[in-house]
């Protein structure tokens, strides 16, 4: 690898030689950061990340490997509905739901952002398809709740990890190398579906508890169902 500052030819041994050792040397020198007692001058993750999202760093997310989609965990996307009457209760609720991304150390990676784009790019053309790193969705769902139970509305969705290696180049030398590298799994939204799993959105509903059924009465809803904000 040639510098600015050493512009007289290199042989090819040494600069594979140094190569190895600098990719290597940036390998450690994560690993290292990563704890507590890490020294100074190697980076963390998220710095190199930070670098990557600002500019400062010239990043590229290589390899990238798709897998296999699954169905992620159900989670409340509307309000709650109460029956504290003695008859079903039946309303038709309104429901939304924003699915993100996350990296390997949980971290968000927002759309529309520097990182989520170089994913991207680096899916498409590996894939020839794209890649987001948010779902947003949303829609109305008739919901009947027996008395005495409190009802909602649940979504799971399509979810996909991509994993690749981070490379980011400085063009003066930053923690004493121009390269570093790291290994990094991003978990995100895939289309509805991917490898044959869909969305779904379901009705759930389950007992209300007795502090819960006490307070039909308190708040004055005895005989009657009330919503209220998730």
């Amino acid at each position: 690898m040639t510098t600015t500052s050493r512009p007289r030819p290199i042989r090819r041994r040494r600069t594979a030689a140094r190569l190895t050792t600098l990719a290597l040397a940036s390998c450690a020198g994560l690993t290292i950061a990563a704890s507590p007692a890490a020294a100074a001058d190697h980076p963390t993750r998220q710095e190199l990340t930070a670098d990557c999202t600002s500019g400062l760093g010239k990043c590229t997310f290589n390899n990238p490997v798709l897998g296999e989609a699954y169905l992620g965990e159900f989670r409340q996307v509307s309000d709650s509905l109460y029956n504290c009457s003695s008859s079903d209760a039946t309303r038709t609720m309104s429901w939304s739901d924003s699915v993100g991304s996350t990296d390997s150390v949980g971290v968000s990676v927002t759309t529309g952002g520097k990182i989520a784009g170089i994913v991207d790019l680096s899916v498409t053309a590996t894939y020839g398809h794209t890649w987001s790193s948010t779902h947003t969705e949303g829609n109305s769902l008739n919901m009947t709740v027996k008395p005495g139970e409190v009802g909602w509305i649940s979504r799971a969705q399509v979810m996909q990890k991509v994993s690749g290696t981070w490379q980011t180049h400085y063009d003066s030398r930053k923690w004493g190398h121009y390269y570093w590298f790291w290994q990094d799994t991003i978990t995100g939204p895939a289309k509805n579906g991917t490898d044959g799993k869909n969305n779904v959105v379901v009705v759930k509903t389950r007992k209300m508890t007795e502090a819960e059924g006490r307070s039909c009465g308190a708040q004055g809803f005895s005989g009657k169902a009330f919503t209220e904000s998730r």
